[in-house]
């Protein structure tokens, strides 16, 4: 496998549409869960393809789609923080600080394509869109599968910690919140 990442542009709807039929979560929430929280589910799974389509068109980028050739295998939502507002809505994931962090709030991999780290690639190339962004920092909100074994949409820690993130904040025992800041890294080697 061959493993390439993509900013989703307007151009690349019609793969992440592939990629989100599969899965009948995606397929409802289209990512809207951090721009309007839980009301997305209150919504017809079009009405939320369709707001989403629209944050695509006016950009910038949303996230990035990783590529198995012409196949996309995998999504990021990796935005600045202010793009996804509700996160500031829950006590768990509240802003730890004003730094104008972005925000890698999603992870999708097609369910063939799992375990086979498309994961940890989609990681570095959000790494690398805030990167690019003049981002300070990047946080994830991944679950600590050593604390709770629950599936989730939004990573795990140890995954992020792999990759250079650290725990900057913990609410809940569950669920930390963690950095990669650019500055500090860079200063460790990391």
């Amino acid at each position: 496998m061959k493993l390439t990442s993509r900013p989703l542009t307007s151009d690349l709807w019609p793969a992440l549409e592939d990629l989100f039929g599969e899965s009948a979560v995606c397929s409802r929430c289209w990512c809207m869960y951090g721009r309007i929280g839980s009301s997305y589910r209150k919504r017809p799974g079009e009405e939320n393809k369709a707001a989403f389509r629209q944050a695509v068109e006016h950009g910038p980028p949303p996230g990035v789609l990783a590529f198995d050739g012409a196949t996309a295998v995998g999504w990021c939502q990796v935005t600045p923080r202010d793009a996804v507002p509700w996160l500031d809505r829950l006590w768990q994931l509240k802003r730890v600080d004003d730094a104008p962090v972005w925000s890698l709030s999603c992870l999708y991999v097609r369910k063939k394509y799992r375990r086979q780290g498309i994961t940890s690639h989609l990681i570095a190339a959000a790494l690398q869109a805030a990167r690019r962004a003049n981002a300070p920092a990047l946080e994830a909100y991944p679950f600590d599968a050593g604390v709770s074994p629950s599936a989730s949409g939004s990573g795990h820690a140890s995954t992020f910690a792999r990759a250079g993130f650290r725990v900057v904040a913990r609410r809940v025992p569950a669920r930390p919140i963690m950095r990669y800041d650019f500055q500090k890294n860079a200063d460790d080697g990391v």
